[in-house]
């Protein structure tokens, strides 16, 4: 089989690195990919004519004509929102994601919690406003904490969590006055503060049928103790253990099987991965934060380093329309430290050295893996890498417990150095109080 693989992220470099595994599976092309999937066995990085957020996706329809595709598995939202599913069923290439219309749901905030307030998924309360003064009057009805978040896409770091009125009217001054989100920050969504603790629910869907993936729990502040701004996530860990049986079950029945209910009989059944970004209060009841319509990043890092099954099994099975029940794991937990460079999240530095990496070509036995994303290799030395984007890698430890795959993971992390390497040492404090508690 040949497979391409759509993105650049460590996402990516964990989706390409789990096909590859497969005996199956001769070329893992990945468009555009990045140092890590360079290196990886049987892949190979492409570039093509067009930009993953593009709306012209023939270069893409051109390559898997050219290089006889068997299956395309699309990583980031933007594609999927431009249509790049639709593009390749229309060409006859078997492409997973959702489509188009279902990418909405994490396209525009608007259009998901209207989703959600007509399909009875619970959510917080809010109003969407394009008016600056509209918008600070209505938080001076709600008042503080309240949550902005730009309507469209902002690579993860369109939500403000205002802590006082006066942060609430900068993040309304920025989206809607001073254009910080571009289009996407063009009409904002209001929503009221939810407590709890934050859990990833990332499943598999083949129209009808549900696949829930291991459980997660991402790190969306920039530093440690869950403070600072917003990132796209700075590490996860798996299995999340605020997600219990009768959670579990709860998100299945009031979020995911609502949704792919509804969707179907809208005419547009739900194909790929469908991430429900979770608050879980403390009576154990699920409330949305968030729709994705694509597999988490870091989460995904972890949950791959668990997954037994072969993803390229389960999406061959989910695009025929039988996704099994349950995938196999591995017992043992994963998790994920984010390594990004100087300024991130306000901003990204590029072009320095990287030293301390272990061998990217590490076995997929091994129970570290360092999964490279804003990394290029130094065009003047082949054999090294350099920073190119904001979260440059991902450290991702197999062990017993969460504690200890926290300290294995910390402890490659803190061989590899570049000027203004930064990360949390705390990712999976949640979970290791409970393991303590025990």
């Amino acid at each position: 089989m040949n497979i391409l693989v759509i993105g650049s992220g460590g996402r990516e470099h964990a989706l390409a690195w789990q096909c590859a595994k497969d005996d199956k599976v001769q070329n893992v092309y990945v468009a555009p990919g990045n140092a890590g999937t360079a290196f990886e066995h049987k892949c190979q990085n492409v570039m093509l004519k067009s930009t993953i957020s593009d709306t012209d996706h023939s270069p893409v329809i051109e390559f898997c004509q050219d290089n006889a595709i068997d299956m395309v598995i699309v990583g980031p939202e933007a594609p999927l929102v431009t249509g790049i599913i639709d593009a390749c069923r229309d060409a006859g290439i078997p492409a997973w994601g959702p489509t188009a219309y279902c990418a909405q749901l994490e396209g525009s905030k608007t259009f998901a919690k209207e989703f959600m307030a007509a399909n009875n998924i619970p959510t917080a309360a809010y109003q969407g406003f394009t008016d600056a003064d509209l918008a600070r009057a209505y938080i001076d009805e709600q008042g503080a904490p309240i949550v902005i978040k730009a309507d469209g896409l902002a690579a993860g770091k369109g939500v403000i969590v205002a802590e006082t009125i006066e942060q609430a009217y900068s993040a309304i001054d920025d989206m809607l006055a001073d254009n910080k989100f571009g289009d996407a920050g063009s009409r904002v969504v209001i929503e009221q503060f939810l407590q709890g603790e934050e859990a990833s629910f990332i499943c598999m869907v083949d129209g009808d049928n549900i696949l829930p993936m291991a459980t997660s729990q991402d790190h969306k502040r920039a530093f440690e103790g869950d403070t600072g701004p917003n990132t796209g996530g700075m590490g996860a860990y798996s299995p999340a253990p605020v997600v219990t049986p009768d959670v579990h079950d709860k998100v299945m029945a009031q979020v995911i099987r609502p949704v792919v209910d509804a969707m179907r009989a809208a005419g547009h059944p739900y194909t790929g991965f469908l991430y429900a970004g979770l608050m879980i209060d403390d009576a154990g009841n699920p409330f949305v934060i968030e729709f994705n319509c694509r597999f988490g990043d870091p989460e995904t890092q972890p949950i791959l380093m668990r997954l037994k099954s072969s993803m390229v099994d389960l999406v061959s099975q989910g695009l025929a329309g039988q996704l099994p029940a349950q995938a196999e794991w591995d017992t043992r937990c994963a998790l994920g430290i984010v390594v990004a460079s100087k300024g991130y999240p306000e901003s990204s530095s590029s072009g320095d050295a990287i030293t301390g990496l272990p061998a990217l070509t590490t076995d997929h036995t091994k129970s570290v893996k360092v999964f490279l994303a804003g990394a290029a290799i130094d065009p003047n030395d082949a054999q090294s890498v350099l920073t190119a984007g904001g979260r440059v890698l991902c450290v991702t430890a197999l062990a017993d417990t969460i504690l200890s795959a926290q300290q294995k993971a910390l402890a490659v992390t803190a061989a590899i150095s570049f000027d203004g390497a930064h990360y949390r040492r705390d990712i999976g404090h949640h979970a290791i109080i409970r393991e303590h508690n025990q």
